[in-house]
């Protein structure tokens, strides 16, 4: 029989444990929300809040648990573990297949949370047999606060890379369930009906088990009932992002956390866009610098000038930037851009590149995410685009996507305003920027918007497409981009700024009114 500091050791070492397994379901619903349904400032709020909320409840609800503390803790941890284990698969079914899936995370984030909730005053009250309450306490949330510590470095350094949504939730279970036989073990002299326990404990082990091994299976198939067409490619980055590419007759698409990045059938209209009126307004463009753009297309396009000499590609993703560089398919689409010897392939955050490197570019080329989060709006901030334009040659142009101007209007002229009013200079002498906005109508995603800007006055007339192999572009309805109809038209909006990021605002209202 185990002595009673053997018990005592069994549990705090159970609260260390449940402690990590607890925060990594709260972090693994928040980022499948986030994943699936976006605005992760809003999922993760919603989320954590709720868990907090029902860890509440749960542990309200502990006083009525008077018998058998002991059992019901094992119980508590085999069922933590089968509802936090399959929580992942659970959501993800109810968003691909049943198409409701607030309802389930709601029910889900409510009943675990609960359960978790109980779990610290269970294990006080059954510490109190040895050890002081003072001391018990201390203990307890000694084990408690450590287990969180780690949780929160484990979960995106390790489990998210290497195991992603699925697998990791599924692992956490396994890892609660053996916190449950443990304590089995070590208390079974004093609790009834043990071999029940044991039981039920290790075929909840074995379903984990067997379920962690064919999840990649699983989110095989979801993730083609979601997409619609075959998924050829899948995996998860150092990033937390989901890379997805699919393919339907000659039909590729990828997408980046759910979210479409281009379509094989139309995006040399947006790459096109993006591109060639910026370069068809320095006279010889030598030294480019894209930020973002890890697809190789735009470089692709920048490859046509014979006066480039280098091109250099900063995106923060390795794993975006290996896909479009080694896989034969993507290959044939970019023109095996990213191993051209013009090319250097720089995988580090934008902001951090620009801080530590000195160079000037002719042009430079902001191809990045839409500013759906607070961590991609910064880079669209004035602050941002004050440390772009220091990087920026005296008769230079930079040029950035920005999002749409229909379905995102304010959006759209945020960007522009705030691109306008910028000013890099150090000194009092103030700099006057200009801008020129324009769209292009993108298939995939509707009218698209790009701005471009400049230190000296920029004109439609000074656009001169060069003699290039173009799908889309003409110079005979090139003056029609820079037209904007009424519901496209510039309004009053904020400069985005890293203190209030009105721009995020702009963007969520913009999109909310046309597809929510």
């Amino acid at each position: 029989m185990p002595s009673q500091k053997q018990q005592q050791i069994t549990l705090l070492l159970a609260t260390f444990i449940i402690a990590i397994c607890g925060l990594i379901y709260e972090l693994l619903v928040s980022t499948l929300s986030s994943y699936l349904l976006g605005d992760s400032v809003y999922q993760f709020s919603l989320v954590i809040g709720l868990f907090m909320s029902s860890m509440g409840i749960g542990a309200w609800f502990s006083r009525f648990i008077e018998r058998e503390l002991t059992r019901q803790f094992i119980r508590l941890q085999l069922l933590v573990g089968l509802l936090g284990g399959l929580s992942a698969p659970l959501l993800f079914f109810a968003f691909a297949v049943l198409g409701n899936y607030t309802a389930f995370l709601f029910i889900v984030v409510i009943l675990l949370g609960s359960l978790l909730g109980v779990e610290v005053p269970l294990i006080i009250r059954i510490l109190k047999q040895h050890l002081p309450l003072k001391t018990n306490v201390s203990n307890v949330f000694t084990a408690d606060y450590i287990g969180a510590l780690i949780a929160a470095l484990v979960f995106p350094l390790v489990l998210m890379p290497q195991l992603g949504l699925m697998q990791s939730g599924l692992l956490i279970g396994i890892l609660n369930t053996a916190v449950g036989l443990l304590a089995l073990s070590v208390f079974k002299d004093k609790i009834n009906q043990s071999r029940t326990l044991y039981h039920y404990g290790f075929a909840l082990l074995t379903l984990l088990v067997l379920g962690f091994f064919i999840s990649s299976s699983f989110v095989s198939r979801m993730e083609s009932r979601l997409y619609q067409d075959k998924v050829i490619y899948a995996a998860n980055s150092n990033y937390q992002q989901r890379l997805i590419l699919t393919k339907r007759g000659k039909r590729l698409r990828f997408y980046i956390n759910g979210a479409l990045q281009f379509d094989s059938f139309d995006e040399y209209r947006y790459h096109e866009s993006l591109i060639h009126p910026a370069m068809s307004l320095v006279r010889t463009p030598e030294n480019i610098l894209i930020l973002g753009g890890g697809d190789g297309l735009g470089v692709r396009e920048l490859l046509k000038y014979q006066t480039v000499k280098k091109i250099t590609v900063v995106d923060l993703d390795p794993a975006v930037t290996a896909l479009f560089k080694s896989n034969p398919i993507l290959q044939k689409i970019n023109n095996n851009a990213l191993t051209h010897p013009k090319v250097t392939l720089v995988n580090q955050d934008a902001w951090k590149y620009l801080e530590q490197d000195q160079q000037l570019f002719d042009v430079i080329v902001i191809d990045l995410p839409d500013p759906n989060t607070i961590s991609l709006s910064r880079l669209y901030s004035n602050v941002f685009y004050r440390l772009v334009k220091q990087h920026l040659a005296q008769a230079g142009v930079l040029v950035t996507q920005a999002t749409s101007p229909l379905y995102s209007q304010k959006a759209f002229w945020c960007i522009n305003k705030t691109l306008a009013e910028s000013n890099p200079s150090r000194t009092e002498i103030k700099e006057h920027w200009y801008t020129l906005p324009y769209h292009a109508h993108i298939p995939s995603f509707g009218e698209w918007g790009f701005i471009l800007a400049a230190r000296q006055p920029l004109a439609v007339k000074q656009i001169q497409l060069a003699e290039k192999n173009y799908r889309f572009l003409e110079p005979t309805s090139l003056s029609q981009l820079f037209q904007f109809p009424k519901d496209m038209q510039k309004l009053k909006v904020e400069v985005n700024q890293l203190s209030t990021h009105p721009l995020l605002k702009y963007y969520e209202q913009g999109w909310q009114k046309w597809y929510r």
